[in-house]
């Protein structure tokens, strides 16, 4: 009878032992699926050269794909066949979501972020029918393509220009 116990009591033991080590994999994943409750920028992109940032009252041209935090739904995108062109819009005046006139400020031309949107500043409690659900946080790839009309091109033409005025500069000295 002992030998049983002793079984029972081993399997119990590494029962317990098992899902131990796997609490903490489980509450990550509870974790991750936790819709955000403020916005959260990760830039996936930062250009080497960034002479002009956003500010508000810029007007921008941006490139975007929108998804469902929940499931990762597309619900849009500026890059789709067909489409193909980036979003124009001021930054600050409330012409797009707030997640996007705070999550855009200080971006260069030609860098790319992921912003995590919650609910209160995206569609709120309206959502967006039919694609975007009530309370639905949102997230976006995003990336800045011009500030005012300026592009990557000129950003780094403006960079190599700065670069060469230093070097003539340094020549004269």
């Amino acid at each position: 009878m002992n030998t049983r116990r002793f079984f029972l009591l081993s399997v119990l033991v590494a029962a317990v032992v098992a899902l131990t080590l796997q609490a903490p994999a489980l509450a990550s994943e509870e974790t991750k699926k936790q819709p955000p409750t403020q916005l959260q920028i990760g830039v996936k992109h930062r250009p080497a050269n960034c002479a002009v940032r956003t500010k508000p009252g810029d007007s921008v041209s941006v490139h975007y794909t929108g998804r469902l935090f929940s499931d990762g739904t597309e619900f849009d995108s500026s890059r789709k066949p067909g489409r193909g062109s980036p979003l124009d819009f001021v930054v600050g005046q409330g012409s797009v979501i707030k997640g996007w006139d705070q999550g855009l400020l200080n971006m260069c031309v030609g860098e790319r972020r992921l912003l995590k949107i919650p609910a209160a500043l995206a569609y709120g409690a309206r959502g967006a029918p039919p694609a975007i659900p009530p309370d639905a946080a949102l997230v976006f790839d995003t990336e800045l393509m011009a500030i005012n009309g300026v592009g990557a091109e000129a950003d780094e033409a403006e960079a190599d220009g700065a670069a060469d005025s230093a070097a003539a500069a340094h020549e004269e000295l």
